[in-house]
């Protein structure tokens, strides 16, 4: 246990996507205010995306965490649903129907009935002018029968406004999954779409200073030296969940070295220990895909010719 050596009440770079550590960079602060001002405008699909470890949860639990007393909020954590199962998950999370597992001997509730359920719900909360919003997180795991029926539930609506507003929260390939050709009707539906991206390097310091800062009220002894921080981003690429996981590590070897600086030795010690490899920023993943792609055509066409294919 660090926290008492480093003067901390907690720590700073535990995984948990906790709203207190929200870190104000330039991307996952237009993300929030993007989601508030959809929230706000009663938007009816909302989309966020972004690579896995970027601080989606974080973002969206920020949000929730701030959201009018009048508005009503389910919260979907696994999305390996069908449809009956996302209707029941739904309507557990604003109440409307017991938490406990059903009496296998009881009659099963059909799909309609609960769409009925939660219609009639929705409007009750609007004439006591409330809103009601579903978050479904890890969106890209969802089938495609079960995002189908959530664009159906979008159809569920007064003659002026949409009773139920819906923000998907994914990775990255959740932006593929919605340009299929069988999702193009939801696809058309989505209002706002917002990426979360890695921190730059300067904000990979300042995150690190930040969450330090909020397990310490301030008081902490700790210091990571520029050289540290640099190993860090190195590796990480901005990357929240790594940077965590890696500056984590480096408390418990400068605990164990008796040293309240961690310094660039100390921040390779544990890259080693976790036996991290170096990550790609965004860019030139990209970069590499295309060139990946480009090689294995020039090598597709240099068979080609050898094969004699393209000869008259």
């Amino acid at each position: 246990m660090y926290e008492e050596f480093y003067g901390l009440s907690e720590s700073p770079f535990s995984l948990t996507p906790d709203p207190k550590f929200f870190y104000r960079g330039e991307s996952h602060l237009r993300a929030v205010e993007l989601l508030r001002y959809g929230i706000h405008r009663g938007e009816g699909f909302i989309v966020v995306y972004g690579d896995i470890g970027t601080g989606k949860t974080t973002v969206c639990r920020t949000v929730l965490e701030n959201v009018p007393q009048n508005l009503y909020t389910a919260l979907l954590l696994n999305p390996f649903l069908s449809e009956t199962d996302l209707l029941r998950a739904i309507l557990r999370d604003f109440g409307v129907i017991s938490q406990e597992t059903p009496n296998k001997a009881q009659s099963p509730v059909s799909k309609d009935d609960l769409i009925m359920s939660l219609n009639t719900f929705l409007l009750s909360i609007t004439r006591l002018g409330g809103r009601a919003l579903v978050l479904i997180d890890e969106a890209q795991n969802l089938p495609i029968p079960t995002l189908e029926q959530i664009r159906i539930l979008s159809n569920l609506e007064t003659h002026n406004q949409k009773l139920l507003q819906i923000i998907l929260v994914g990775q990255s390939e959740l932006k593929e999954i919605l340009s299929r050709p069988e999702l193009r009707q939801l696809n058309q539906r989505i209002s706002l779409r917002c990426e979360l991206l890695p921190l730059s390097r300067d904000e990979t310091g300042q995150y690190i200073h930040h969450r330090i800062s909020m397990a310490s009220a301030g008081r902490s002894r700790l210091m990571f030296m520029p050289g540290a921080v640099k190993v860090i981003y190195d590796y990480s690429k901005g990357t929240p969940r790594l940077i965590n996981l890696i500056a984590d590590r480096c408390l418990i070897i400068g605990l164990a070295s008796e040293t309240t600086t961690i310094n660039r030795k100390i921040a390779k010690e544990s890259v080693r220990n976790l036996e991290l490899p170096k990550q790609l920023g965004l860019r030139y993943a990209r970069v590499a895909m295309v060139l990946a792609v480009a090689m294995a055509l020039s090598l597709l066409l240099i068979w080609a010719f050898t094969r004699g294919v393209f000869q008259p």
